[in-house]
């Protein structure tokens, strides 16, 4: 099977697939629905990053004709109409939805009021609201007159103004609607019930603002522009990559249009008004929407008291080896310890890493850092390990997307308090999620190790679902010591035995074990894989996976989000299947399970099969050695692989249908998951 005749789903269009995932949960008449809403607002926020990386990255590929061509591997401006015409028939079901919620949403005794439904009290509630918190933060723009047309901001939503006179003559104007100073939703006072959006707020007092023109007709149109989130780095060597990422994260905040969304309501003058004022140009793509955008807010949409209308809150589980008042380090010296978030604390690693802060006997503590916290307690116990005279060394990613400046800051925050700080590995994203403990232990240097499959970010720990390896194992830690030398030097990239290293082994390694599936099923041995990710992109692992599947290896994937294999295809892929489970949390592990020939190799990892993840980051699996979390890691996926409330079935027509095995059982994995560790707890 040449490489160019693999079958493949566009990775682009399979993500719009996972989107319209998300789209059902707004659906789902059993999601409650204030969460409901607030899939919503995810899918919205999906399709804006959406915008500004992937579209933006396929105009760009645009632009170079045959050589933009060859890079995509099809045609860049025929992919673009194909998304547009699936985006579009997308919004088309949002907007269907929303309305569907409202309808819903009354019947519950809520009611999201526009400028023309508000009653005289409602309407001097506003009036006075609006004087006192929005209009100070407002900045009209006369358009007429003016020689250059604002630049619009991306992510930020504006109100084209048009104030009318009896004898055809307009003015027009531009607000940008202040979301990142007054609050999107403003709860009347009447029993918590009724709520209007800052949007209608400025609408009812749209002559407030204006008072001192004249017209006889005044409306306000909905405008947001999507821009390219690409960073543009510098190579001049002069600067520091500090200074480069920086001054490339301003730029990006005047990157070039990849969409325009407007208000379909807008009068056909008043449209041809604004692109010809905008100057859109041939790559930049009007899209018709509702009259309200940035859905992303309404993932923060008030509760109103209606607590039955949302998931319960988790009471997080605390880990049954890691009781209180326990040293961590002394557990970890004796066994292996696998977390599980967001079902388990995640105050385990912040109480771990205080510990070696505090502890006199530890030396260093090093680690990387990809994706913070707000408020980052992971940084506040290194600080706290500084002052109190560890060597704390941070190996930082400055390039992680829309997390830069954060990163910059933490960084800077660190160096100012004597952390030693590395910015990655030149020419390689660094996406591992390690720390490593030295201490004195009679007389010699004992090593306590972190690897993960996400960040150390206490905030996405109570959403995403992951894992973390606490380990004292020498066969392991060495190897981390190894690879954080490298990330000292550069010039010694080591040698792996146990963990996988990309992207200069983990390529390989993964091929070996394939290979190996594909031994034993031809030898009649028992073969099969078992495979949880968040996205599958990279050809040459998929063709070993269709070589795999055609020798008689049983293939299972758990894919949360995009899927460029076809599984279930005869001939070629019918020993594959695939689920994807979309829910309350969202899926962020990876684990990768080989059947060995009766002695089961199992790996978490930082790192999807994706080509930019295995051949162009720094990223990090770790073997589970430990026979217990083998165990535990394995129920944990056949729970999954059961999941008939939660799962859908990914094949070639990306239909999303729900995977129904096992009808005669509800299994909604997210909740079992959580009662399985919750039972390990009272058996302990």
């Amino acid at each position: 099977m040449k490489m160019e005749n693999v079958l493949l789903i566009n990775r682009d269009i399979s993500w719009l697939a996972f989107n319209d995932r998300v789209l059902q949960e707004a659906n789902d008449p059993s999601v409650p629905l204030l969460d409901r809403l607030k899939f919503l607002g995810i899918v919205s926020s999906n399709r804006d990053e959406f915008f500004r990386v992937r579209v933006a990255s396929i105009k760009r590929l645009s632009r170079l004709g045959k050589r933009g061509e060859e890079i995509l591997g099809e045609n860049p401006t025929r992919l673009l109409e194909q998304i547009q015409k699936l985006i579009l028939n997308q919004q088309n079901c949002f907007d269907e939805s929303y309305l569907q919620l409202l309808s819903e949403l009354e019947q519950h005794g809520i009611f999201i009021l526009n400028e023309k439904q508000l009653t005289t009290e409602q309407g001097v509630y506003v009036k006075q609201y609006f004087q006192e918190k929005v209009q100070p933060a407002l900045v009209p723009i006369l358009l007429d007159n003016v020689r250059q047309f604002p630049y619009l901001r991306d992510k930020s939503i504006y109100f084209l103004v048009v104030m009318k006179r009896k004898n055809n003559k307009s003015r027009h104007a531009l607000v940008e609607i202040p979301t990142d100073v007054v609050s999107r939703f403003l709860v009347l006072p009447t029993d918590n019930k009724y709520v209007i959006l800052l949007d209608d707020i400025i609408r009812y007092c749209l002559d407030d603002l204006f008072f001192n023109f004249e017209y006889d007709q005044i409306n306000a149109y909905t405008i947001k522009m999507t821009r390219d989130a690409e960073l543009d780095i510098e190579q001049d060597v002069t600067k520091s990559l500090v200074k480069k990422v920086a001054e490339s994260v301003k730029r990006r905040k005047k990157g070039q249009p990849t969409r325009l969304v407007y208000d379909e309501a807008i009068p056909d003058s008043e449209l041809k008004y604004i692109l010809k004022k905008i100057n859109l140009g041939k790559e930049g793509q009007p899209i018709a929407g509702s009259r309200y955008h940035n859905f992303v807010d309404f993932i923060k949409f008030p509760s109103l008291a209606k607590a039955d209308l949302r998931y319960k809150p988790l009471v997080q589980l605390s880990h049954p080896d890691l009781k209180p008042r326990t040293s961590v380090l002394k557990v970890i010296r004796k066994k292996d310890i696998l977390l599980s978030f967001p079902y388990q604390s995640y105050h385990h690693i912040i109480d771990l890493l205080r510990e070696a802060s505090i502890d006199p006997k530890v030396k260093s503590i090093q680690i990387t850092l990809y994706r913070l916290g707000n408020n980052s307690n992971v940084v506040n116990t290194l600080i706290n390990a500084i002052k109190n005279g560890k060597q704390v060394t941070a190996v930082v990613e400055l390039q992680a997307r829309f997390d830069e400046e954060a990163n910059i800051r933490w960084a800077n925050k660190l160096h100012e308090e004597g952390a030693k700080i590395i910015y990655g590995v030149p020419g390689l994203k660094l996406h591992s999620k390690l720390f490593l403990i030295t201490r004195t232990e009679q007389g010699k240097d004992v090593l306590y190790g972190h690897v993960g499959t996400g960040n150390f970010n206490e905030d996405t720990a109570k959403l995403y679902c992951d894992h973390s390896l606490l380990t004292a194992d020498k066969r392991i830690t060495d190897e981390l010591l190894r690879l954080f030398q490298f990330y000292n030097d550069n010039y010694k990239t080591g040698a792996y035995k146990n963990i996988l290293v990309a992207p200069f082994f983990m390529r390989k390694r993964f091929v070996h074990l394939i290979n190996k599936e594909i031994e034993n099923a031809k030898a009649g041995k028992k073969a099969w894989m078992f495979l949880k990710l968040n996205s599958l992109t990279d050809p040459e692992l998929i063709k070993k996976l269709y070589e795999a599947g055609q020798a008689g290896v049983k293939i299972r994937i758990i894919v949360r989000s995009i899927c460029s294999l076809v599984p279930g295809v005869k001939g070629l892929s019918e020993n594959i299947e695939a689920i994807s489970i979309v829910d309350k949390f969202l899926e962020h592990a990876r684990i990768f399970v080989f059947a060995g020939d009766g002695d089961p190799k199992y790996f978490l990892s930082s790192g999807d099969w994706m080509v930019r993840n295995i051949d162009y980051r720094s990223e990090v699996g770790v073997p589970i050695l430990n026979t217990d979390l083998q165990k535990q890691l394995m129920d944990i996926l056949d729970i999954q692989w059961s999941d008939n409330t939660k799962s859908r079935i990914i094949n070639m027509n990306q239909d999303n249908s729900y995977s129904i095995r096992n009808s005669k059982y509800k299994v909604r994995s997210q909740d079992a998951i959580y009662q399985y560790l919750k039972k390990l707890n009272s058996t302990d």
